[in-house]
Order: structure tokens, then sequence, then C-alpha cells
């Protein structure tokens, strides 16, 4: 596989404009994947209000763009087929998506999932470490808690350690994951391309993972709704920001 191209910092407006034009292109499509990932989000806050457990919010927002590569696959398809002037054609782009059950996508989903679960759980620990028997304190009615001291040095470390683990994925995922898309590769070989790319490309690509993750909490403020338009424009921009990386293979 040959080695990722290096890019200056003026890509990262051009492949957001792609993905912008991708999404007015196509933007049901964007629109429906949005959709599940809105879902989601939702569902797990409902579940938090509804068990009481409101402080569980505060790790699920931090930690929920960490699954954002997983929801933007089939965003990937949809961008590839506009870069071919492949028709878009409904049955086709999700038999696509369904297809890839037999890849390797699925072992990327799972490494995805699991490492937002131990984000969850992590961040439980930091809360309860350092806010000791007020851990089980609902912070949303007791504010306050997170200004104090320990609650300041709380916020700090998880903030590092959130940092952290958006970077680990990020560097798996920003070439990984359309990488196994696009071509028949295995997921070590795709994870080690990405590490390459980030490697190679660091200070570009730190900038565009701070637009993404900036973009998607802003997104995430008014209920999750602002979503709907930004994860479609970054799922069809990381797909450009994917092809300037990886040169076709010979």
């Amino acid at each position: 596989m040959p080695l990722p191209e290096t890019i200056g910092f003026d890509t990262i407006p051009q492949v957001l404009a792609a993905g912008w034009r991708d999404f007015r292109r196509a933007p049901a499509f964007g629109l429906l994947f949005a959709a599940f990932y809105v879902a989601g989000g939702l569902v797990l806050a409902a579940v938090a209000l509804a068990s009481g457990q409101e402080w569980w919010l505060m790790p699920f927002v931090v930690g929920f763009p960490l699954i954002a590569p997983f929801a933007a696959t089939g965003l990937y398809e949809v961008s590839r087929r506009i870069e071919t002037d492949r028709p878009l054609i409904w049955r086709e782009i999700l038999g696509i998506v369904m297809a890839q059950k037999d890849r390797q996508v699925p072992s990327m989903a799972m490494l995805i999932l699991l490492m937002f679960m131990f984000w969850v759980f992590v961040a439980h620990t930091i809360f309860a470490l350092f806010m000791g028997v007020s851990s089980l304190t609902n912070v949303t009615s007791s504010f306050e808690l997170l200004f104090q001291g320990r609650g300041l040095t709380m916020l700090l470390v998880g903030s590092i350690v959130g940092a952290g683990f958006a970077m680990m994925l990020f560097s798996i995922t920003v070439v990984g994951l359309p990488l196994i898309m696009d071509r028949e590769v295995d997921l070590v070989s795709a994870m080690i391309a990405s590490f390459q790319a980030v490697g190679r490309n660091l200070p570009v690509l730190l900038v565009w993972a701070l637009i993404i993750a900036g973009l998607l909490f802003i997104g995430m403020l008014p209920l999750f709704l602002g979503l709907f338009v930004a994860l479609p424009v970054l799922g069809h921009a990381s797909w450009h920001m994917y092809r300037r990386l990886m040169p076709d293979p010979e």
C-alpha cells in the first residue's frame, strides 16, 4: 500500500466546501443517516434522565462524537458515487452499506463502540475519584460543584483524558474507516495507514480534528438538531479528506 500523501492547511477549507456541495447535491441521504445518529443521542439522553442519573449526560455528551465516524459510513458511499458520476439510487446505496457487514467495517464499528464504552467507564471513575462522597450528587441541580476546586480539577483531568481518547480514535478512523470501505484491505493495515497519515500531516489533521469536534459539539447543543447539517457535511468532507490523503493504487 502506498504511503499517505502530505497535505497543507488549504486542504481543510477545500474538503469542507466539497462536503457542503455533496450535502446540497444529495440532502436526503445526509438527513437520513444523520437521523439515526440524532435518534441515538436522544435515546441516551432520555435513558439518563428517566433513570435519574442525569450526570451520565456529561460523559455521553463528551464521548458521543467518538462514534460519529461510523455514523458517516453511508455518506462515504454517497460521496464516492458523486465523485465517479454514478447514480444515487437508494436501494443500491443502502445495499452497499448493508453489504459492509461481510467486510471489515463491523470490526471497526466494534472497536469504536468499545472505545466509547471504555470512555464512559473512565469518565465515571474520574468523577467518583475527584468528587468523593458527592459522586452520586445530581450535578444538574448542584451545578456549582463543578466550579469548586475539586470540580475544576475533575473537569481538567477529564478533558485531557477525553482528548486523548478522541485523538486515538481520530488517528484510527480518519483514513482507516473510509479505506476499508473503498478497498479490500484488512483492519490492521487500514489502521496502520491511518496512523501514517496522521504522522505525516500532524499539524493539519490536528486542526481538522478540532474542527470536527467543534462542529459536532455545536450541532449537539440545540437538542442534537444541528447535527442534521453538521454530520452530513463533515461526513462528506471526511471522505474528501481521505481521498486527498490516500493516493489511488497503482
